[in-house]
């Protein structure tokens, strides 16, 4: 793997990136904050013909999400991708996004944290598993603060493409880290992105902070401007 560019070095390295390298471009700001983290193809799509991100990922893709997973405090994620993705509990606490209050049948059982993220309408109750935020929706940017207050700065959320959207739209987003895979599939796939126009008319600006390629696969970090 090669570092392209970098905006917080002045120089370059021409050695191939180490793991303390990676794990250096990858470390969360100070007082943490919330990473998207989502693979795309050229044409755009967030999926492939399946219909699942994984079957577009890359083995350097999956080299950055695994440490991104290890470098966070929690992986914030909604309930339908965690169902379609087949989301396992692990080392990394799960918080789980659903309006409905369910928790998908993957993350029922097994080692490690899973977090219930609902609001008053699911009929659920609040306790040390399932946190109540929002009336009729999610309160998103309570479910951060809450995450923070519990020792959770670092939040990667993996998506889906509606609730990073309304992250988005929320304002809670910091960073974006996005790889492009090489791969075109057509189709009228999902983007990373579904819902409605964010921004006004220009969308939201971004900043590129760096980039690495392998093997065709271009891995970026960029922070989202306020």
């Amino acid at each position: 793997m090669r570092l392209l560019l970098d905006t917080r070095a002045r120089h370059l390295p021409t050695e191939p990136v180490t793991d303390d390298d990676l794990a250096r471009l990858y470390a969360w700001p100070e007082g943490g904050g919330v990473r998207a983290n989502f693979v795309s193809t050229l044409d755009g799509s967030g999926v492939g013909a399946d219909g699942r991100s994984g079957s577009i990922n890359t083995e350097p893709d999956g080299r950055i999400f695994h440490l991104q997973r290890q470098l966070s405090h929690c992986v914030l994620v909604g309930a339908g991708t965690a169902r379609a993705e087949g989301y396992r509990r692990g080392p990394t606490p799960i918080v789980v996004v659903s309006r409905s209050g369910r928790i998908p049948e993957s993350l029922a059982t097994g080692t490690g944290d899973v977090v219930l993220a609902t609001c008053a309408s699911s009929g659920r109750r609040d306790g040390d598993h399932v946190w109540v935020e929002g009336d009729e929706t999610v309160d998103l940017p309570a479910v951060v603060a809450r995450l923070r207050d519990a020792g959770m700065p670092g939040v990667l959320t993996e998506g889906g493409p509606r609730l990073f959207h309304d992250l988005l739209e929320a304002g809670v987003v910091d960073e974006l880290a996005l790889t492009l895979a090489p791969r075109i599939v057509g189709g009228d796939h999902t983007r990373v992105v579904a819902g409605n126009p964010l921004g006004g008319p220009s969308g939201l600006d971004a900043e590129v902070v760096h980039l690495l390629e392998e093997d065709g696969s271009i891995m970026g970090l960029w922070r989202v401007k306020p």
